[in-house]
């Protein structure tokens, strides 16, 4: 019953708020955005506000780093602790709190962004919910708007025309005593020289109203009406230099003895006084000149007589404002900072700039007490409302609760957080000492919100609960949110508290359990008398609770303090005994003996019997031989392939658990053991101690499960224990043998306790216990150990029924021969259909942990990441697909060449070995790397494949391993060799339909957002799918029962089909745009290829049926088209020739996709399709050919040309350039020799050649000779460059001789 600092909550995306709000101190990470709620028109809720004041001082160098970035921001914490804000500059991050699990798997409240985003703008409308928060903020232009949680402006209006200094809320509060005046609801505004006002009903109305009209405009989708502008109040403020804080006390009257005093010093005995003096609002605020100002604001148009206010203020009275403060603090030298005002509005606590907290009395306008030593502190309170039934006895008064129809008691703690050094201290007030103090590091934010919801009064706010935290304090360095709890008895006197006492005893009890180099007996022995002195049964449980989770004391001692205890209230008068004090030191106390007989059993070892044989165990689970053998066979390979990292324990602390963790794990209830929700490791290691020892054989298992049974333990529970010890312990399983026999014996006699199975169960009805069996394995993810331990309880439950079918057989049929009859049941069946689901989860948990020894030199981090292990629940929870979405993403991560699955299954096809060997043959052939991994890899392929005939069907997994690699080049570009993988599984697969399917998904998908890397994709399908029928679907019959997200190959399926012209004419943009790409051409436009119908068709649907190009083209267009295929042609042959003469590096290296890819041929293929005439690119390539000194290729591709007798007079040229070289620019005797021979004709045509248009000008004469023989013998004797033709052969066999 201690002061305690008590965690409430983690913050997440934390850094994430940091780089949004403070940009400069950004170390990577973005804001979340909001997510839209639903709500209703008339729900109200929690509503809060916020403020955003320019900065106005510059950072201190230790702000500068990055742990003191919340300083620099502005905090607000909503009433019900539901949202947090924070603000920085113009920007604001809204924080909502959920309930989620954490890493340790214990549920918690995390606040995680809900909305970030600049205020200084309207945003959109949105939708919220029933409960809702308001968040205001206010500019430093003065305007204060008014925000949903979700960021969506609902009000704005400019109060003042200065900056926004602070906004403080005050909500309704039940008066605590009749004389007390009632408070009303008020947001006030201060600005630098006044303080704006706006009445609370007013305001919650108009919110109201405003959040309606936003969510029928989002709903209509009309805009949103401006709201009329809001009611207030301006008060100014006078005669003091500077305010930076405010309180707003509420609503006062003076006392009848004030108002007479008042009256008589201004207008002496015969001054007019009311009957009833009037109200006025009181404002306090802190700053300088004077340090503490008291302000009182007059409600009312008339002028009100002087008698009725203070004296101070009477000479500046006016209409209906008071100017001046009615009296302060005027310390010229000192400088305020914030003004706290307690929950009772009687008490506030300012802090200056001399590094003093400063304790005022409102009332009275008095500093009561001050704190020193506390710069840039910041301050809170908690109210503390006494326990009636705890309320300490006077002595005359016999009943130890006191009188219950006294009014509860309330107090005040002064929470103060001094950021310098890093402490959280609570005080008492007014004259109480420190009764806290924490070490909370030197980065936190003190949190205050100082009021409750808008919108209640003295009905609606007897049945709301106050806050769930008066305060709080957040960490950003460790992400937590914490709360203060102060019990009510440290306001109290310790001469009277008998409280007091306890507590003074308590920590003596602490001390004493952490002092070191103890004697047992003398810590047992004061332990003893400390917990005895102790008066309250609260505190007596607090201090057995410290005893029994101190690591230091032995169990001897525990259990002799905790009797003590007992025997001490045993004792006592009935009437005297706390109940529930007495029935918590039983139960410890069972759990005591229970922890020291569990220790003993365990170790006591006995004798082990001899190890059970093959065929023992064969026996034990009712398997034939050739079934063991198969089991044994499984376990062996998953073995082998399984090399994770599983939970492990030291093998000498195997049965080992300490009392204290032991007492923590479990607990009592009616007589029966609970075992705590807690994380898994923790389950485990409480399996661990009761059973381990057991399972290998070296403990009593009977004798353990009649300490259990009898200690309280249920079957179930202990069944619990049991399955999650195996199935998280597979490794050491499957080490020891005998653990099977054991774990038989276990379930037999867990089986056989009272209330396991039900009396009723009958063999034609599910029995929940072995269900309770079967939902664990199922839902396990160490499928070895699930499989063993569903062999062992199908055996058990065999047993089971064989024994109850016997028992109605032998009261029925008396003496007749029973030997023959074979029990049948529902359990049986289950077990039959899940022992062949845990098989085939074994078989493809074993296949995705093997792994090709030999990865390729560059893997991508993509490949790299683990594959999670999977589960029955799991396969079943994936869909009819899941099966092979699993494969696919083993296919993925090993990267091994698709033909490897068409491999495994050829193998398993025993008609086609001679097509498997030539696979085997191409597969090392094309992957040098593959080695002997690839054939444990096809062994257990080919299970798999046996196992799942239908899921893992060969066109089924290369759809899914299809879909899978483009999926991953989706994340990564970048890796091109994920989509030339995916294109080969597309390739792989059989049918049409699912081919086409899965084609169009991945166009539509992927494809069609990268044009410019998508020629490779788009090849012509070799069968037509109407020719083909579209493949039935099957499950295996153990998997009829998946649910989940529907197959690829379904979605493939019920794909429509395509416009193919469509398709042509989308494909020949892309070859284009890879043309382009290819060969670097300059000045290319790709669409003005196009005519505007043309441009039209492309991105749309493929199975649209779009209007396409018809008839004939513009000329223009056409010549465009056909320079592009000429440059395209030109520049493969360039790239030929290069790559001919460097063979530094290959094409297939450079570009692995362009196998067997000719791009002249290609060209044609697009000239067909641009209505360019085909003849004329096939002549081009010919001439660049020739051009290039490629004769030879010349040669083959002159054969393709139709129009030979244009060639023959191109080439004719060409020849001509080619002598013109030899004979004109090569001056030697010979040629100008030559030169003189030659006819005048053709001296003069040569000359007019250029050889520079060659691209190669080496070429040898006999070559050239060659190529004018062609000419020759294609162009026609009547051709008027016939006899020219002759005259160069003539001339080149001249220069040959």
């Amino acid at each position: 019953m201690a002061c305690a600092l008590v965690p409430f909550g983690r913050l997440r995306d934390l850094g994430a708020a940091r780089d949004f709000l403070c940009p400069q101190r950004r170390h990577g990470g973005a804001a979340g955005g909001g997510k839209p709620t639903n709500w209703e028109d008339g729900g109200w809720g929690a509503w809060d506000e916020a403020e955003l004041p320019e900065p106005e001082e510059e950072e201190s160098a230790s702000k500068n780093q990055k742990n003191y970035w919340l300083q620099d921001c502005v905090l607000s914490l909503s009433p019900t602790n539901d949202l947090m804000v924070i603000a920085n500059e113009q920007k604001a991050v809204f924080l909502v709190s959920k309930w989620k699990h954490s890493d340790q798997g214990k549920e918690e409240m995390q606040y995680a962004v809900g909305w970030s985003g600049s205020l200084n703008v309207e945003e959109g409308s949105s939708t919220g919910r029933p409960d809702w928060t308001c968040i205001v903020v206010g500019f430093t232009s003065g305007y204060v708007r008014f925000y949903t949680e979700s960021g969506v402006l609902l009000l704005a209006q400019l109060l003042n025309e200065d900056p926004v200094l602070q906004l403080k809320c005050r909500t309704y509060e039940i008066p605590r005593h009749p004389g007390v005046t009632e408070q009303n609801e008020e947001l006030s505004i201060l600005y630098p020289a006044a303080i704006v006002t706006i009445d609370g009903f007013s305001l919650f109305q108009s919110l109201r109203a405003c959040r309606n009209q936003v969510a029928r405009a989002a709903a209509s989708g009309n805009e949103n009406v401006q709201p009329p502008p809001l009611a207030y109040k301006k008060w100014g403020l006078q005669d003091v230099d500077t305010i930076v804080d405010h309180a707003s006390i509420g609503i006062m009257t003076l006392c009848p003895f004030d108002q007479m005093k008042t009256a008589s010093n201004i207008g002496g005995y015969n001054a007019a006084i009311k009957n009833s003096p009037p109200a006025m609002s009181q404002y306090v605020t802190v700053g300088s000149n004077p340090f503490t100002g008291f302000f009182f604001a007059l409600e009312g148009s008339s002028q009100p007589l002087l008698s009725h206010v203070a004296l101070a203020v009477a000479s500046k009275l006016t209409s209906a404002l008071f100017h001046a403060a009615r009296f302060g603090l005027p310390d010229s030298r000192r400088h305020g900072e914030r003004i706290c005002l307690s929950p009772c509005n009687t008490l506030a606590a300012v802090t200056d700039d001399f590094g003093r907290v400063i304790l005022l009395d409102v009332t009275r306008g008095l500093a009561v007490r001050m704190w020193k030593g506390y710069r840039d502190a910041e301050v809170g309170w908690i109210q503390t409302v006494e326990d009636l039934h705890e309320r300490e006895t006077e002595k005359v008064d016999y009943s130890p609760f006191g009188n219950a129809q006294c009014p509860s008691r309330v107090a005040q703690f002064l929470v103060i957080y001094a950021p310098r050094r890093g402490i959280l201290e609570v005080w008492s007030t007014q004259q109480g000492p420190r009764v806290g103090a924490f070490n909370v590091g030197k980065h936190c934010r003190l949190l205050y919100p100082g009021y409750k919801i808008m919108g209640l009064n003295n009905v609606t706010s007897q049945g709301w609960q106050p806050q769930t935290y008066q305060i709080c304090l957040v960490d950003p360095v460790a992400g937590s949110v914490k709360t203060v709890h102060v019990p009510f008895h440290f306001a109290l006197s310790d001469k009277k508290s008998e409280r007091a006492k306890d507590m003074h005893l308590v920590k003596k009890l602490n001390v004493l359990l952490k002092a070191k180099a103890s004697d047992p007996d003398s810590i047992e022995a004061e332990a003893k008398e400390l917990i005895l002195d102790i008066k309250y049964p609260a505190t007596k449980k607090q201090a057995l609770e410290s005893i029994l989770t101190s690591e230091r004391v032995p169990l001897s001692s525990l259990t002799n303090i905790t009797q003590t205890l007992m025997d001490n209230l045993e004792k006592q008068e009935l009437e005297c005994v706390d109940e529930g004090l007495l029935q918590f030191c039983a139960n410890k106390l069972k759990l005591l003996h229970l922890y020291e007989l569990v220790s003993k059993l365990n170790s006591q070892s006995i004798q082990e019997d001899t190890k059970p044989s093959e065929n023992d165990l064969a026996k034990l689970l009712r398997l034939e031989e050739k079934d063991f053998q198969r089991l044994q066979t499984l376990l062996e390979n998953y073995k082998k392939e399984n090399t994770q990292t599983s939970v492990q324990f030291a093998d000498e602390n195997d049965d080992v658990l300490s009392v204290k963790m032991f007492l923590e794990y479990l607990e009592y209830e009616k007589d029966v053991i609970n075992v705590k929700n807690m994380e898994d490791s923790k389950y485990v290691a409480l399996g661990n101690f009761f059973f381990w020892k057991c399972l290998c054989g070296e403990s009593s298992a009977e004798e353990m499960c009649h300490a259990l049974e009898s200690a309280g333990f249920s079957p179930q529970t202990l069944l619990s224990l049991l399955l999650n010890l195996w199935l998280s312990r597979e490794k050491d399983i499957l080490e020891k043998q005998d653990s099977t026999s054991c774990l038989y014996t276990m379930l037999s006699l867990l089986s056989k306790m009272k209330v396991a199975i039900d009396e009723s169960w009958d063999t034609q009805s599910v029995s929940p216990w072995w269900q309770q069996m079967r939902t664990a394995c199922i839902q396990s993810e160490n499928n070895a150990a699930a499989l063993l331990s569903a062999h062992v309880g199908n055996s058990v439950t065999a047993q089971i029924i064989d024994s109850v079918t016997e028992k109605k057989f032998s009261q029925i049929i008396v003496g007749s021969d029973t030997e023959s009859w074979e029990a049948l049941s529902l359990d049986a069946e289950y077990w039959q259909l899940l022992l062949k689901q845990l098989e085939d989860c074994l078989i493809l948990q074993t296949l995705l942990h093997s792994q090709v020894s030999k990865r390729p030199k560059k893997v991508s981090s993509l490949q790299t990441e683990p594959l999670g292990r999977i589960s029955v629940k799991k396969l079943l929870e994936g869909g009819k697909g899941g099966i092979a979405d699993t494969v696919a993403k083993w296919v993925f991560k090993q990267g091994f060449n698709p033909l490897v699955l068409n491999l495994a299954q050829h193998r398993n096809n025993t008609e086609s070995t001679e097509e498997a060997a030539e696979l085997h043959t191409n597969i090392f052939l094309e992957e040098p790397e593959a080695d002997e991994g690839l054939e444990t890899i096809l062994e257990l392929l080919q299970l798999a494949y046996q196992q799942f005939p239908c899921s893992l069907e060969l066109d089924v997994l290369h759809a899914h391993c299809c879909w899978e690699y483009v999926v991953q080049w989706n994340k990564d570009p970048e890796e091109a060799c994920f989509l030339i993988r995916s294109i080969d599984h597309l390739r792989c697969i059989v049918n049409a339909h699912v081919q086409h399917g899965i084609a169009l998904m991945m166009w539509n998908t992927f494809i069609v957002k990268r044009l410019s890397s998508a020629t490779y994709l788009m090849d012509k399908a070799d069968v037509s799918s109407d020719e083909m029928q579209a493949p039935v679907l099957d499950t295996e019959d153990a998997w009829m029962s998946v649910e989940g997200p529907v197959s690829i190959v379904e979605l493939a399926l019920e794909q429509k089909r395509i416009h193919y012209p469509l398709v042509e004419h989308q494909f020949v943009l892309c070859t284009i745009l890879y043309a382009i790409m290819r060969f670097s051409l300059k000045s290319v436009k790709p669409l003005s290829l196009f005519d505007s119908k043309g441009k039209n068709a492309f991105f749309k649907d493929l199975t649209s049926i779009q209007l396409l190009p018809s008839g004939d083209m513009d000329q223009s267009v056409l010549s465009i088209r056909q320079q592009f295929l000429i440059k395209v042609v030109s520049a493969a042959v360039q790239k030929l020739c290069s790559s001919q003469k460097t063979k530094e590096v290959s094409e297939d290296e450079l570009f692995p996709f362009e196998k067997a890819r000719n791009w002249p041929t290609l060209a044609v293929d697009l000239a067909q399709y641009l209505q360019i005439c085909e003849d004329v690119v096939r002549r081009h390539y010919v001439c660049e050919l020739y051009s290039y000194g490629m004769d030879h290729l010349g040669e083959e591709a002159f054969l393709q040309v139709t129009d030979k007798e244009v060639l023959a007079s191109q080439l004719l040229i060409l020849a001509g350039q080619r002598l013109a070289f030899s004979v004109l620019h090569v001056q030697t005797k010979e040629s100008v020799e030559l030169l003189a021979r030659l006819p005048p004709t053709l001296c003069t045509w040569l000359k007019a050649m250029d050889p520079q248009e060659l691209q190669n000008v080496e070429v040898p004469i006999a070559t050239t000779a060659k190529l004018i023989n062609r000419v020759i013998e294609n162009l026609p004797e009547n051709h008027g460059q016939y006899s020219l033709a002759l005259n160069l052969i003539e001339a080149v066999e001249a220069i040959s001789s």
